[in-house]
């Protein structure tokens, strides 16, 4: 159960007018459902506007809304929701452009006088909503070309000497993490460390934050995965997958990376069959799905609700879990 207060009094004291739901949790744990409940609890107590906010990082792109598990007409009708499909798949958005649009609708929202419900199981986005990001200058190309031309056994040699606090903490085959560590101390002549904890622009001293995790079991979890990735190709995901290639796009694009796009990319290609490309998707999925679980375990806040149920189970009580926001 949440031990925030309620929306009338804020943790720093006197009224708080900006109360923030934020539901949480790997794909297929029933989020969008548990945030359309919220928003049905919240309207019911009074003439009381909710507006759903994604922070899902493949549920920005509208290339893809049935891979992605985009809300359908019938959600987006029943309230409204922000930022789902907002971006081209041709452009990709960085955490931080991300936040900057949250920041937006969630600062009208309160405006406006509606709740703002953010939901998504994208950590990272998340995290720099809430807690800001490090100022990092731009990287010197030639720098980073020369970083990233480097082995990672070389890397990670180079990196305990440069910065040995963080090469200690990443493992020797970590070559993404250890050559961005490695080009922002050549580039900027600062540690990472000393970067990050500089973070500025998050938002969680600004609002009265409420917020549950979705962590149902595991094994019941992978289950709802491998059903939801066969209804998405019942649902047409494979036209999605090639009216997205017929595009060209950049295939480092996060886009062309989503779930279910590479498998049924190499299914239209003859690389491989459908029943091989359902049950590399079906894996994909899971294993995405264990490693936002993992995440979400161990990052959020200690007074953030853990949900061991679906978000879809009737059986949660939502005046439980949001009993400081909803009690009016």
């Amino acid at each position: 159960m949440s031990t925030r207060q309620s929306p009338e009094k804020s943790s720093r004291g006197g009224v708080d007018t900006r109360p923030l739901a934020l539901i949480a949790g790997p794909t297929a744990s029933g989020k969008s459902a548990l945030a359309l409940r919220l928003a049905d609890a919240w309207a019911a107590a009074g003439t009381r506007e909710a507006r759903i906010i994604n922070a899902d990082s493949m549920q920005l792109y509208r290339d893809i809304p049935i891979l992605s598990a985009s809300p359908g007409e019938e959600e987006c009708a029943r309230h409204t929701h922000l930022l789902y499909g907002a971006w081209n798949g041709a452009e990709a958005c960085s955490a931080a452009a991300w936040a900057q649009a949250a920041k937006r609708e969630i600062e009208a929202a309160h405006a406006a006088g509606a709740l703002p419900i953010l939901v998504g199981g994208t950590g990272l986005y998340i995290k720099v909503l809430l807690e800001g990001i490090a100022p990092i200058p731009e990287i010197d190309p030639e720098i980073r070309a020369v970083v990233r031309a480097l082995p990672v056994e070389s890397a990670h040699a180079a990196l305990m000497i440069e910065d040995p606090e963080r090469a200690i903490e990443l493992a020797p085959t970590d070559s993404q993490r250890i050559a961005r560590a490695l080009e922002v101390k050549r580039s900027t002549g600062v540690m990472l460390a000393d970067w990050q904890r500089a973070k500025t622009g998050g938002i969680a001293e600004e609002v009265d934050l409420h917020a549950a995790v979705l962590l149902p079991e595991r094994e019941a979890l992978y289950r709802r995965c491998e059903v939801r990735f066969e209804a998405m190709l019942r649902a047409g995901a494979v036209a999605e997958v090639e009216t997205l290639l017929e595009r060209d796009l950049d295939p480092d694009l996060p886009v062309m990376r989503a779930i279910g796009v590479p498998e049924i990319a190499a299914y239209l290609a003859d690389e491989t069959s459908r029943a091989d490309m359902i049950t590399a998707g079906q894996q994909s999925t899971r294993n995405y799905a264990k490693r936002q679980y993992t995440w979400l375990r161990h990052q959020p806040g200690p007074d953030w609700a853990k949900v061991s149920e679906s978000g879809e189970s009737r059986n949660i009580a939502i005046h439980d879990i949001f009993a400081g926001l909803l009690r009016n």
